[in-house]
C-alpha cells in the first residue's frame, strides 16, 4: 500500500516541478506574462485546499478503495485537459480538475497510513514512505526542461497519463476495499464557508496589483474571502462536528506543526516559484539547464531518508525544529547571494544542502504532528493539516509573485536579479518566525513518536 499511495505521491510531485520548470515556456506560447502563470499553480493548490477538508468524509462514505481509484482516474483527465489547453483560462480549469483528484488521492492513503502505523514506527514510515515520491522532484526539473527546450511545453501533462494508469492497475489488484461504514453526517455549512473563504481569498491575493482585473473587484473578493473565513471561525466554536476541527489545535504538537509548519511551508511555497524564474529571467538560461540545476534540492531531500530517524531520535523535536527553521531560513536568504556569474557546481551543491535540511523539516513537522492525535480524531486532524499544508504553499507562491510584481513597478522595467534578491530575503524573515512556535514546545514534545530521551527520563515504548 506505501508504494501504491507513493504512485500517487510520485505522479502529483512530478506534475508540480515539470510545472515551475516550463512557465516562461507556457506563458510564451499562450501570449501570456510569465508572472500571470503563476495562476495555473495557485489554482491547482487552491482546488486541493477547497476540496481536501471533504476527502475523510468521501472515503468513509463509499470506501477508500472507490475514492483513491476514482481521483487517480480524475487527475489524469485533468492532465490531459492541461495538455490540450489553448488559453490560460482553459489552463486554469483544467488545473482545478487536476486538483480535485489530487485531494482525494495522497490524503486518503495518509490516512490509512497513520491509522496502521504504530507511533514508534511513524517517523521511519512517514519517511520512507515519500522516497518514490522523491525521485519526482528529482526528476522533474531536468525532464521539463529537457521536454520545453527540444518538445512540446503540453507533454509535462502528458507524461502524467501512463503513471495514472499504472496507479490505478496496482490500486484495483492490491489494495483490498471493506464495506464503508454508515456514512457520518457532513457539515455542508462548514464546507462551503471554509472552502469558499480559501478560495477567494487566496486568489484575490494572487491577483492583487498585476491588472488582470479590476483593482476594486479584487479588493471586493479579498474582503469577501475574509469575511466568510471569519464566519467559519464563529461557526466551529459552536460545533462539534464542524468540517474542519479547530480544536485540535489546542494540542501543542499538532498546533506548532499548523503555525509553524504554515511559515515554513510559505517560503518553501516561493522557493519553487523564484528560484526556476531567476535562473531563467535573470540569468538567461534555459529552461533545461535551470531544470539541471534546481534538481539539485530534491537529490538533498533523497540523501536525508536513511539518517532521518537517528537525527530526530537525539535531537528531538523541539530543539531540532527551532534550529533547523533557522537553518533553513539562511539558506534561502543566502539564494540571493547568487549572480549570474556565480559558477553552476557552486549553485547545485547549495541546493543540494539546503534540499537535504528542508526535507528534515518537513518530514519532521508531519510527524510530530500526529504525534498526541489518537483514534477518531485522526482523520478530522488529516483534513485540517492537508487543508493547511496545501494552502500555505499556494499563498507562498502568491507572496513570491506579489514581491516581484511589486519590485518590478517600482523601476518600470523588466524583472532583473536585484527584484529575485529582494524576494529571498523576505520570504527567509517568514521561515524565521516559523521558530517561535516551535519554541513553546516542552523539551518532551512528540518523545513517543521521536524516541529522544531527555536526561534521566526513559523513553516510553520506542525502539
Amino acid at each position: 500500500m506505501p508504494l501504491i499511495v507513493a504512485c500517487a505521491l510520485f505522479m502529483e510531485n512530478l506534475d508540480a516541478t515539470v510545472l515551475t520548470t516550463a512557465l516562461p515556456a507556457i506563458a510564451r506560447s499562450l501570449h501570456e506574462d510569465p508572472l500571470h502563470l503563476s495562476l495555473a499553480i495557485t489554482t491547482y493548490l487552491l482546488s486541493l485546499a477547497v476540496f481536501i477538508p471533504i476527502s475523510g468524509w468521501i472515503a468513509d462514505a463509499y470506501g477508500p478503495r472507490r475514492v483513491f481509484r476514482a481521483a487517480i482516474l480524475v487527475f489524469v483527465l485533468g492532465s490531459a485537459a492541461c495538455g490540450a489547453a489553448q488559453t490560460i483560462a482553459e489552463l486554469v480549469a483544467a488545473r482545478v480538475l487536476q486538483g480535485l483528484g489530487g485531494a482525494m488521492m495522497v490524503p486518503v492513503g495518509r490516512l490509512l497510513l497513520l491509522r496502521r502505523t504504530p507511533k514508534h514506527h511513524l517517523v521511519t514510515a512517514m519517511s520512507y514512505l515519500t522516497v518514490p515520491a522523491l525521485l519526482a522532484p528529482l526528476l522533474g526539473p531536468p525532464v521539463g526542461g529537457a521536454i520545453v527546450t527540444y518538445a512540446s511545453w503540453r507533454w509535462i501533462f502528458f507524461i502524467n497519463l501512463p503513471i495514472g494508469v499504472l496507479g490505478f492497475l496496482l490500486a484495483s489488484r492490491y489494495i483490498r476495499d471493506q464495506p464503508p461504514p454508515p456514512p457520518p453526517k457532513l457539515d455542508w455549512r462548514g464546507w462551503l464557508l471554509a472552502g469558499s473563504g480559501l478560495a477567494l481569498a487566496a486568489f484575490s491575493f494572487e491577483n492583487l496589483g498585476k491588472g488582470v482585473l479590476p483593482d476594486m473587484l479584487v479588493g471586493a473578493l479579498l474582503t469577501l474571502g475574509v469575511a466568510l473565513l471569519a464566519l467559519y471561525l464563529v461557526y466551529a466554536r459552536g460545533h462539534s462536528e464542524a468540517i474542519l476541527d479547530l480544536r485540535l489545535l489546542r494540542v501543542p504538537t499538532f498546533g506548532a506543526a499548523i503555525i509553524g509548519g504554515s511559515l515554513f511551508r510559505i517560503g518553501t511555497g516561493a522557493f519553487t516559484l523564484l528560484m526556476p524564474l531567476m535562473l531563467q529571467l535573470g540569468f538567461g538560461l534555459s529552461a533545461a539547464a535551470s531544470g539541471a540545476i534546481t534538481f539539485a534540492s530534491a537529490v538533498g531531500a533523497l540523501l536525508l531518508k536513511a539518517t532521518v530517524a537517528p537525527i530526530v531520535r537525539h535531537f528531538g523535536f523541539r530543539r531540532l525544529l527551532s534550529v533547523n527553521a533557522l537553518i533553513n531560513a539562511g539558506f534561502l536568504g543566502g539564494c540571493a547571494l547568487f549572480a549570474p556569474t556565480t559558477p553552476h557546481l557552486l549553485i547545485i551543491g547549495y541546493l543540494l544542502a539546503s534540499g537535504f535540511f528542508r526535507s528534515l523539516q518537513f518530514t519532521c513537522i508531519n510527524t510530530m504532528g500526529f504525534a498526541d492525535i489518537n483514534g477518531p480524531r485522526m482523520s478530522r486532524a488529516t483534513s485540517l493539516s492537508s487543508t493547511a499544508q496545501q494552502l500555505t504553499l499556494a499563498v507562498g507562491v502568491g507572496v513570491a509573485a506579489q514581491l516581484l510584481h511589486g519590485a518590478r513597478r517600482l523601476h518600470g522595467g523588466a524583472l532583473g536579479v536585484t527584484d529575485f534578491r529582494l524576494a529571498f530575503i523576505a520570504v527567509s524573515v517568514l521561515v524565521v518566525g516559523s521558530t517561535l512556535s516551535f519554541l513553546r514546545l516542552p523539551a518532551e514534545a512528540g518523545a513517543r513518536v521521536s524516541g529522544h530521551r531527555l536526561p534521566g527520563v526513559r523513553a516510553r515504548g520506542v525502539r
